[in-house]
């Protein structure tokens, strides 16, 4: 099969979040005007090592916040995000946080997690996750499309869960982070394995 995404695929879902897969959850919380926020994007990635950055992609918006969504709405104001890291044990909550809530809505509440003041920026981070990395905005790109926008920010502290660590390391296996694939389908890191470069 070929199709070109203009034309259409003729399949009964669009294929290409499936294709591209898997991928991390960025559970980002924010603090605007109108309260606090905290909503996953799968759209989500780190992208640099020194300063250490991250990216995630907002692709749709709300009727009550002008053509984006709470996240991207609030960052605006206060040039600052958390990612929280999901573990297999938050998957609920992670997707309760996922509900269309009116903007000024606090999903920490809807999702029943705790709400912990982060260091570093004025921002409430998700407390307990397996880590949280608060971040400075750098950067929000608008991309091409109604309400696709990409936002970047330089990790300013980092959070880790005691037992996320295993001699020195952080231990994924530990934790069981979570990932989306595609539709409404999730995985969850159970098996590991190390490849060395070729010039290690």
């Amino acid at each position: 099969m070929f199709y070109r995404p203009e034309d259409g695929h003729g399949l009964p879902h669009n294929p290409f979040n499936a294709i591209v897969a898997p991928r991390p959850i960025g559970w980002i919380s924010t603090r605007g005007s109108l309260g606090d926020n905290l909503a996953p994007y799968s759209f989500f990635n780190a992208v640099a090592y020194v300063p250490p950055q991250v990216m995630f992609a907002s692709t749709s918006s709300k009727p009550d916040r002008d053509g984006t969504k709470d996240s991207v709405a609030q960052l605006r104001e206060s040039g600052v995000f958390c990612v929280n890291i999901v573990e297999y044990a938050m998957r609920d909550a992670m997707n309760a946080s996922s509900a269309a809530l009116a903007a000024g809505e606090d999903e920490f509440g809807v999702a029943g997690v705790e709400k912990v003041q982060c260091e570093t920026i004025d921002c409430p981070r998700v407390g307990g996750t397996p880590a949280a990395l608060e971040c400075r905005v750098t950067q929000v790109v608008e991309l091409p499309g109604e309400a696709n926008i990409a936002v970047f920010g330089e990790v300013t502290g980092v959070h880790i869960r005691d037992d996320a660590l295993s001699d020195g390391i952080f231990d994924v296996m530990s934790f069981g982070p979570m990932a989306r694939l595609g539709y409404k389908d999730y995985t969850r890191v159970e098996n590991l394995f190390s490849l060395a470069r070729p010039d290690e």
